[in-house]
């Protein structure tokens, strides 16, 4: 009798787990079925949401009036990777839009009065991104002058001034370096390639490699993007909302008005400095980074124009 019992629990217990199994056999190929219908909609969504699209390159496209011959499949590619990458990083990108209407306004006067094309306030964006970043190398500002280089062409550069932070006379210096290598190359695309590489440096392989022309040259890489990322952020940056940028005039950076105060004596503190014009130190030093101590030495009372933001 009790082994009787014992077979008959045995198959109880046997039904039971056939039955428990059946279900959840069931029950596992209904949630799969319910995962792929939801990841089903999550991807027809994502296909409709987010699209990344190839890039029409535009008509009759130049670089300080200088055609640049797409027709070349090399040059062509190496444009358009520049169009895409830049285009796609999509917040550096809009960064550079929002900084653009904010220091452009300074750069743009000063290459007019210079005789340096406007297209060259992109090299300034290729260069830093429009901030006072320092390099690896120490090149220092919007333009990465490096230390040499700013004072063969007579900027101050020492523990109290570095003019390399100062925009306006920085990119006097850029134009002098620029219309210089034009004179030299003949190109305004070659006087670009050599702010990156150098005159030496590119005069070498123009020689090396018997051409004259930019988009003939076999460059390192650095130099060989060089051109074609400014004028990638000059398409993007002249006409953004054809590239998926969309902003309100009130989400761009606007720099405030200032007014000049010249001094030609030492400033023993800037922080008091600064309380007369009802600043903090930190706007002060923000409107002039040039000044880099917490005084001026100005023992050869040389005069400077110091800018005072008008707070609103």
């Amino acid at each position: 009798m009790q082994n009787q019992l014992i077979s008959n629990t045995l198959k109880i217990v046997g039904v039971l787990t056939i039955v428990g199994l059946g279900f959840i056999t069931v029950s596992a190929f209904i949630d799969n079925e319910v995962d792929a219908v939801s990841t089903s909609k999550e991807n027809k969504s994502f296909e409709e949401d987010y699209n990344v699209f190839a890039l029409e390159t535009p008509e009759n496209l130049n670089f300080a009036g200088e055609r640049i011959p797409l027709e070349d499949p090399d040059i062509y590619e190496r444009f358009d990777r520049e169009l895409l990458v830049n285009t796609y990083w999509q917040s550096n990108a809009l960064l550079l839009i929002k900084r653009a209407n904010k220091y452009f306004p300074l750069i743009e006067p000063i290459l007019k009065e210079e005789g340096v094309p406007d297209d060259f306030k992109y090299l300034a964006v290729a260069e830093s991104g429009l901030t006072q970043v320092v390099s690896p190398a120490g090149a220092t500002g919007f333009w990465q002058i490096m230390k040499k280089t700013a004072r063969e062409y007579g900027l101050e550069v020492n523990d109290n001034v570095d003019e390399r932070y100062h925009i306006e006379l920085s990119t006097r210096v850029a134009c002098e370096y620029l219309k210089k290598a034009k004179e030299k190359f003949g190109s305004w695309s070659l006087a670009a390639a050599s702010y990156n590489r150098g005159m030496a440096g590119i005069q070498n392989q123009l020689d090396r490699q018997e051409t004259s022309n930019y988009y003939d040259l076999l460059l390192n890489e650095e130099t060989r993007r060089y051109v074609f990322r400014i004028v990638a952020l000059k398409t993007i940056l002249s006409q953004p909302k054809a590239y998926g940028f969309h902003f309100e005039a009130d989400d761009l950076y606007e720099l405030q008005a200032y007014k000049i105060v010249e001094v030609d004596t030492a400033v023993a503190n800037f922080a008091d400095f600064a309380r007369q014009f009802n600043l903090s130190y930190k706007t002060l030093k923000n409107y002039n980074p040039w000044l880099r101590d917490k005084n001026l030495n100005n023992s050869s009372r040389k005069l400077y124009q110091i800018k005072i933001p008008q707070m609103k």
